[in-house]
């Protein structure tokens, strides 16, 4: 701040744009990293999370947020019809409560 302040062209002068440059170099850095370690990584993840929420099928074995895993019976819309036991015990949880597929319908076969 002092350099600032000076208003002789003296060789502060000079030192002040270095310091300027280096300070808005600095910046420039700390932005580009954060951005790649921080906002970048975690795009991409509610980009695979929306995607598989969206590829959701029915006959699917769902595990959700809440630690619930169940077989998907039927999609509507935002919600999924999930069977819990073998005595047929359904749930219906929004589709955004899915944390992940345990095996997929395809696979199951």
């Amino acid at each position: 701040m002092y350099y600032f302040l000076e208003a002789s062209g003296t060789a502060a002068g000079g030192n002040s744009l270095v310091s300027t440059v280096s300070t808005l170099v600095m910046l420039v850095a700390m932005v580009l990293v954060f951005y790649f370690f921080m906002y970048r990584p975690q795009k991409k993840q509610e980009k695979e999370q929306n995607d598989m929420r969206n590829g959701l099928e029915v006959g699917d074995e769902i595990t959700t947020i809440g630690g619930i895993i169940g077989k998907i019976v039927s999609i509507k819309d935002e919600t999924v019809l999930i069977e819990t036991t073998k005595d047929c015990t359904k749930i219906r949880i929004l589709r955004s409560a899915v944390r992940n597929v345990d095996v997929h319908a395809a696979d199951a076969e």
